[in-house]
Order: structure tokens, then C-alpha cells, then sequence
């Protein structure tokens, strides 16, 4: 089966293009540098068959960023029987430059002119037949996002596994020629160097200051790297001398050259004003402008608020009365013991708890999918740039940071793997840091249940200023990484600005769909076995058996003094059973901890039934307000309306509004869940990084829980 590449620019069509061919189930973002890792599946069609590779968008071979080297180092190691180069012909002479690029290397290709459709509507005229003859490549004309044309194209593309590659050569200048001959001479003649199969090409690459073929052959052959370092240096010196230039910029200046030559043979013709304003251009003026944009955007994110939490209310009360009605057949028909408390306080509020929420994660991804795939979310990186450049991120930042949270829920799991689009390592690293201290979906029914309680004539209000913290404090940790472990300077932030497009029902739903299944595949593994682990250090070791004949001889003496009838009765001993479940999760390993940390966690409000509840929150923020309300002793506790732990809280002497400003602090900014952090190591190939999340997020949430309990009780000592 032959192998073929995919290979173009960022929001060329390229994955939309591969979804067409393979029917793979890959979102297709209109966000640049979206498909960061290549992909492969398989075109069947009428006999034929192609085994497709996606490789990254890039705009050039130069291995510059993750994308470029990826996609480099397949096409110079893997060596595919074809590439079939995608084009968007409403940006053809942009495009071109990687086509050219492609060419040089000396692989057999193809070019899929795509969106023939938005280059039509713009009065663009591309004669794909002359432009096959100029380069003398297949060009087939296609619409991806329509499936016409690509049956042809792979027709193309499978015959480029018997055909040999055109030995495509562009003409630099006779001072670049003359030291590109010389150079390739010498790279051929020594087989000791990998480059020696593309000698030309690697040449070039020389010329242009690549680090890796430099460094390739600096390591390979030290004795021609001399030789070449010498041609390039006095190529570099004569071209400053004569012309105030330098080879890479020449080398770039000639490849344009060459593609504004092949089009104005009449292979491009404009019957409309080229300089006319497209739609995107009259949107951006309004959409993107200093004053009026920032404003579009806070109703834009507040419209997704109020729509994921408006439309995804009916949803979570189906799937609360599912999991109630569940959690009723389980203590109907199970046997009392340690399986049906496990059964009902480990397995059904835990996994229950956090199944309730997929309605409103689903909602909120199909809002972002939304804002995503038209292109809106590129702008609001281009406009938060300018603030994220003062705190040592990158306009890149913006998405993972929305992704883990910043609009609504949201999961911080996604957000750090969003993190690859930047091509800064520090930046990258410092947004995967604060990505974490966004307000994901886990943390909203914490925050929920304490502003509810607490906060309850300014629920609005306090959710705002909790989204407002978010940011804040992430922007704060961010500046002081950049300042300190992570110093270095800010990256300039360059983006293409993609057209605005209306997205198709399909692509919305594969998008939304295949984020809401992984969170619900981390409920019936992750927090499945979180809550059973957890139930059993709540359960374990039992009380003893002197302990358990006390509270019973106090049963039978309440029993004794009032009458069966009494209502008194039943009350009276509910609270024994009462005292008797604290006294057992005090005594168990869960409570041991709980009460150790009592010593240190007490100055920010937080005491030992606090504790176990926050620690079970290192394993998964799902779990915190379940958790709470067994500590409690309540019984089984709804996640989200959590009734009976709120009217406890309400009326609990160890409780305020103080303490629960402070439990909302640290909420917000402690330890990233268990699956975060391993996506953290995972995404920086390192445990420190993990270790040092967990540590770093930990301290700095104690900290600000601490100055928020003493500041506040200070400020009452003073009014008081």
C-alpha cells in the first residue's frame, strides 16, 4: 500500500482534507497550529487503496517549531512514496512558498489546490492545468470540506508511488549557484554524512543557518563541516559586502520570485479588486478594534457562560434523578454491610456525582467548538496578547487557558496538552503551570455549594469575582516563573488570522463529542476508583469493639428512659448514630490525616473533616463536596445541590463566610488533580515538572487561604 503525506500550511483545509479520505474522527480547528501530531489512516476506495500520513501544519522546512520538526524529520527519515502538498487557492502565492520548498527536497508530489470554492467567491481564477506544466507536478483542483475533487487526487497521489521526483532546481543568483555546486559536490562526495541523499537540499539548508543539518554534520563529519562553514561564510561576507544582505534572506527573496514569475503567466487572475476588503477583513475592523473589541468579547464569553449554564440545567437534573433513582434501587435491594455502603457512598455519589456534570461539559464544549472553528478564538489570542506580553505569556496562552477553564468549567487536562501551539519552551512551560489554576468543571460544584450557602444574595456576583480571581492569580503565578525559574525574554506572538467560517454540524459534533468522552471516560475510571479508595479510608479500620459497646449501652439507655412511642426517641438516637459515624471516621486512616494536618491547616479556618475532603482532592476536585458531606456524617450528597451539607454549613458554628472565602481560595489554586499532573510529565517528558505543580500550586492556594482567614479575622478584631 503506498504511503502518502499530507503536508501544508496551518488552515489550509489539510485535516479537513484528511477526514474527507479516511473518515478518521480528528477535529478539524480553525486555529493554527491545531494538529500538532501527525495522524494516519487509510483511503478505500474503487479498488484503490493509500495509507495517508497528516503531518503538522507549517509554513516552512526550516525546524524552527515542534510542527516544523515533526513534519521534517518524517519527510527525511520516514521517506513516504508521495506528497500531496494542500493549498488554500484563496492565499495561492503564500502557499506556494512550501511547495517549492517541497519540491527542493526532491520527494515526488502532488498539489491540492483546496477551497476552489472561497477563491471563486473572491474572483480568483487559477488555471490549474498551466500550473501543472510550469512545475511539472500533478495539481488537481479540490473543495475538502465538500469531498469534490479528492477521488481524483488520490488517483494522483497512488501513482506517485511509481514515479520518480522532478529534479526541480531554482536559480539563486550566480554567487549563491556557484556556492550551493560547491557545497552539494562536497556533501555528495562524503557517504559518511545522512545528508549525502539530498545533497542540494541539504546545501541550502546550510546556506539558510539550520541548526540541525549545521549541527548533523558538524557531528558526522567535522572535516566537511569546515569546508562548507568556509563557502558560507565568504558567500555571506561578499553578499553583505556587495548587496547588504545575507544568504537566507536572498534565498527567500528568489523563491517569491520565482512564484510571482509562474503566476502572472496568467495561471492567477483576479476578475475583482484584489485590494477589495473581504468579509473577514469588514468583521475584523469591528471585532478586533482597540476599544469596541475588548467589549465584543466580554458579551461574547459571557453569552457562552450563559448559555452553558442555561440549556445544560434541565440535562443535569435528568442525570441526577437517574443517579438518585439508582442509588434507591441499590439500598432497596442490597443486604446491609460494607458492599452496599461501598456500592452506594463510593460507587454511585462518586462516579454520580461527577456524571451529573456531563450535560453542562458538553454545552460548554459546543459553545467553544463554536467560537473555535469560526475563527473567533484566533482573535481573541490576537487581542489579549498585548496584556499577556506584560506577565511573560504568549498570546498562544489564551486557549489553554480557556480550554481549563477560564470561560466556564472546563478541564485542565486539554488545556495543558493545548499548550504544544506554543513554540516558546518557557512560555509553553509557564502556561502549562498556570493552566491548573483555571476554574475547571471539577471546581464549580465546591464553589457552587459555598457561595450558595454564604454568598447567597450575591450568587452572580461572587461567581464573576471567582472567574476574575482565576485569571488573576494565574497571571500573577505566570509573571513570577518568568521572573524567576523560567527567566527569559517574550517571543514575539505572530498568527495568521484565519477567514471567518461558518462550521458544519458534523465537525461541531465530532469536537464536542470527543471532549465530552474523555471526561466521561475519566468518571468510570479515575474517579471510580478514586471514590472507592477514598470510601475505604473513610470506612477503615472499624471502631473497636469497646467503642461500638458504648454507644450501644447508650442507645439502650435512651431506650429505657423514653417511651417507644416518642418522637423524642427516634431523634435521639439519630444522634447518637450521629456521634458514633464521627467518632468512626475520626478513628479511621482518612480521619488520622485529617486531624494531623488540623495543626497547620487551622490557620487559614480549615479543620480535620476539611482536610480529608481536601485531600481526597488531590486525586480529582469531583470528589470534594461528596466527600464533605460524608465527613459530615450526612449521608449521601447530591455534587451540585448538596441540600442537606449546605443547611449544616449554614448552621454550623465552625463555619462563616470568612472560612468559606478561604476554602474557595484554596479550591481554586491548590494541587492539580492526579490526571492533570500526569498529563503535566507527559507534556514535559519530566516528573520535576509534576512534582513541582503539585508543590508550587499547593503552597501558593495555602498561603492566600492564610492571608484571607487572619486578614479577615484581623479586620473583625478591629471593627469589633
Amino acid at each position: 500500500m503506498a504511503i502518502v503525506a499530507l503536508a501544508g500550511n496551518p488552515n489550509s483545509g489539510k485535516t479537513t482534507l484528511f477526514n474527507a479520505l479516511t473518515g478518521a474522527r480528528q477535529h478539524v480547528g480553525n486555529y493554527p497550529g491545531i494538529t500538532v501530531e501527525k495522524k494516519r489512516g487509510t483511503y478505500s476506495k474503487k479498488g484503490l487503496s493509500v495509507e495517508i500520513e497528516d503531518l503538522p501544519g507549517i509554513y516552512s522546512l526550516s525546524a524552527y517549531s515542534a510542527e516544523e520538526v515533526v513534519a521534517r524529520e518524517f519527510l527525511t527519515t520516514q521517506s513516504p512514496d508521495g506528497v500531496v502538498n494542500v493549498v488554500d487557492g484563496s492565499n495561492l502565492e503564500r502557499n506556494l512558498y512550501l511547495t517549492v520548498q517541497l519540491l527542493e527536497m526532491g520527494l515526488p508530489m502532488c498539489v491540492a489546490i483546496n477551497m476552489m470554492d472561497v477563491a471563486s467567491s473572491r474572483g480568483m481564477e487559477i488555471d490549474h492545468e498551466a500550473l501543472s506544466k510550469l512545475m511539472g507536478i500533478p495539481v488537481v483542483p479540490i473543495v475538502a470540506r465538500k469531498g469534490q475533487g479528492i477521488d481524483d487526487l488520490m488517483v494522483k497521489a497512488q501513482g506517485l508511488a511509481n514515479s520518480k521526483a522532478v529534479d526541480f532546481h531554482i536559480s539563486y543568483g550566480i554567487d549563491l549557484d556557484r556556492a550551493l555546486d560547491r557545497m552539494s559536490t562536497i556533501i555528495a562526495n562524503d557517504p559518511s554524512l545522512i545528508e549525502s541523499s539530498r545533497p542540494r537540499w541539504s546545501a541550502l539548508k546550510y546556506l539558510e543557518g539550520d541548526e540541525v543539518i549545521k549541527g548533523s554534520i558538524a557531528k558526522e563529519s567535522p572535516k566537511t563541516d569546515g569546508e562548507l562553514s568556509s563557502i558560507a561564510s565568504e558567500l555571506e561576507r561578499h553578499l553583505r559586502a556587495t548587496l547588504d544582505t545575507y544568504p537566507e534572506a536572498m534565498i527567500a527573496d528568489q523563491r517569491y520570485g520565482y512564484i510571482k514569475s509562474i503566476l502572472k503567466r496568467g495561471i492567477l487572475v483576479y476578475r475583482k479588486d484584489r485590494d477589495a476588503p473581504t468579509l473577514s477583513d469588514k468583521l475584523d475592523r469591528f471585532l478586533t478594534n482597540r476599544f469596541i473589541g475588548p467589549i465584543v468579547m466580554a458579551a461574547v464569553l459571557a453569552g457562552l457562560y450563559q448559555f452553558t449554564f442555561s440549556y445544560s440545567e434541565v440535562p443535569v437534573g435528568w442525570f441526577e434523578s437517574f443517579f438518585g433513582w439508582l442509588g434507591g434501587v441499590v439500598e432497596a435491594n442490597m443486604a446491609d454491610g460494607l458492599l452496599k455502603s461501598m456500592m452506594i457512598s463510593g460507587v454511585v455519589d462518586g462516579v454520580g456525582g461527577v456524571m451529573g456534570f456531563v450535560p453542562l461539559i458538553f454545552f460548554m464544549f459546543l459553545g467553544i467548538s463554536f467560537l473555535e472553528d469560526t475563527g473567533y478564538l484566533a482573535r481573541v489570542a490576537f487581542m489579549l496578547d498585548r496584556v499577556f506580553r506584560y506577565f511573560g505569556l504568549h498570546g498562544s496562552s489564551v486557549m489553554p487557558l480557556i480550554v481549563s477553564g477560564g470561560i466556564a468549567g472546563g478541564c485542565a487536562v486539554p488545556g495543558v496538552m493545548a499548550a504544544r501551539t506554543i513554540k516558546s519552551p518557557k512560555e509553553r512551560m509557564a502556561t502549562i503551570l498556570t493552566a491548573p489554576f483555571m476554574n475547571c468543571g471539577a471546581k464549580l460544584p465546591v464553589f457552587a455549594l459555598l457561595v450558595g450557602v454564604f454568598f447567597s444574595d450575591n450568587q452572580a456576583s461572587m461567581m464573576l469575582l471567582i472567574t476574575a480571581l482565576s485569571w488573576v492569580g494565574a497571571l500573577l503565578a505566570a509573571k513570577l516563573l518568568r521572573s524567576t525559574i523560567l527567566r527569559g525574554e517574550t517571543t514575539p506572538f505572530v498568527m495568521e488570522l484565519p477567514p471567518y467560517r461558518l462550521p458544519t454540524f458534523q465537525g461541531l459534533m465530532i469536537h464536542t463529542w470527543e471532549r465530552t468522552w474523555q471526561y466521561i471516560k475519566k468518571a468510570g475510571t479515575v474517579i471510580l476508583g478514586i471514590s472507592i479508595l477514598l470510601w475505604a479510608l473513610m470506612t477503615f479500620p472499624e471502631l473497636g469493639e469497646k467503642e461500638a459497646e458504648r454507644f450501644q449501652q447508650m442507645r439502650d439507655s435512651i431506650t429505657a428512659q423514653i417511651s417507644p412511642e416518642s418522637p423524642e426517641l427516634e431523634e435521639k438516637l439519630a444522634d447518637i448514630d450521629g456521634q458514633e459515624a464521627q467518632e468512626a471516621l475520626r478513628r479511621s486512616y482518612a480521619g488520622r490525616v485529617g486531624t494531623a494536618l488540623e495543626k497547620v491547616t487551622s490557620f487559614a479556618g480549615f479543620d480535620w473533616r476539611d482536610n480529608i475532603a481536601l485531600v481526597g482532592g488531590f486525586a480529582a476536585k469531583e470528589v470534594v463536596v461528596s466527600t464533605l458531606g460524608t465527613a459530615y456524617s450526612l449521608g449521601e450528597v447530591d455534587p451540585e445541590e448538596s441540600s442537606s451539607l449546605a443547611e449544616t454549613l449554614a448552621t454550623s458554628p465552625d463555619w462563616s463566610p470568612l472560612k468559606a472565602l478561604a476554602l474557595i481560595v484554596f479550591s481554586m489554586f491548590y494541587a492539580p488533580c492526579f490526571v492533570t499532573v500526569v498529563c503535566i510529565v507527559r507534556e514535559t517528558s519530566s516528573w520535576r515538572w509534576g512534582v513541582f505543580s503539585v508543590t508550587f500550586n499547593t503552597l501558593l492556594a495555602y498561603g492566600l487561604a492564610v492571608a484571607v482567614y487572619q486578614g479577615g479575622l484581623f479586620i473583625q478584631r478591629i471593627g469589633g
